[in-house]
């Protein structure tokens, strides 16, 4: 279970907060990008940045914001999902159907063996199959890459489903007479069909492991 904190107890809308840490497991397994929230020399920062992640630790890039992480600065990630557009009978009614998580805490910058692991589970989580199947990194470009880590000790997690629920509420009932149309209307993202690049010969086929008809990254976290 994830353990409240000041910081992650739900005191908005608490019947949508989850503690379930599988449930936090669930939204980071089929994100892609996460929203990184740093301040950066007394400017806030809302950085978007493709991550991947263990049991306990989500691994992601420091990017521009990588020298003010290296001085011990708290950050709030996040990962959203939309599911949905509820609509309702009543326009203050209307909502969204959603699963998102916000990771709190002190990232710290990986080296040694560790940043080559983080690279293959943030590469597996983003396109499975693909650390084994492209060339490794060279030492020159593991020099040039910041990889930061954060413990998932301190999570919020919060989830909306199903349809609306003001029924009953109010006027249900259009001038005509006619009853007011409710309900959830679906909201789906997938890739497409892989496109080849022009520098390639034409008989080179797209590997097995880069179709995928799945929605966004459904790999289960990688066990270490």
């Amino acid at each position: 279970m994830l353990s409240p904190t000041e910081r992650t107890r739900h005191r908005r809308l608490r019947e949508q907060g989850v503690t379930d840490r599988s449930v936090l497991h669930s939204v980071l397994a089929t994100g892609f990008v996460c929203h990184l929230g740093v301040v950066v020399d007394g400017t806030p920062m809302v950085l978007p940045t493709v991550y991947g992640f263990t049991a306990e630790t989500l691994y992601f890039h420091g990017s521009v914001a990588s020298r003010s992480l290296t001085q011990d600065s708290e950050v709030c990630v996040t990962v959203t999902h939309v599911d949905g557009l509820v609509v309702s009978r009543s326009v203050f009614e209307h909502g969204v159907n959603y699963r998102s998580a916000m990771i709190y805490g002190r990232p710290r910058v990986v080296a040694d063996e560790e940043k080559l692991l983080g690279l293959r589970v943030l590469t597996e989580h983003c396109a499975p199959g693909q650390w084994e199947y492209a060339r490794q990194p060279s030492r020159k470009e593991l020099a040039a890459t910041t990889l930061l880590a954060l413990d998932l000790a301190e999570a919020s997690v919060k989830v909306r489903q199903g349809p609306p629920d003001d029924a009953g509420q109010g006027d249900d009932l259009l001038e005509s007479g006619a009853v007011r149309w409710a309900g959830v209307l679906p909201l789906h993202t997938g890739w497409g069909t892989p496109e080849p690049d022009p520098a390639l010969p034409p008989e080179v086929a797209v590997p097995a492991h880069l179709h995928r008809p799945d929605r966004l990254s459904s790999k289960a976290f990688l066990q270490t």
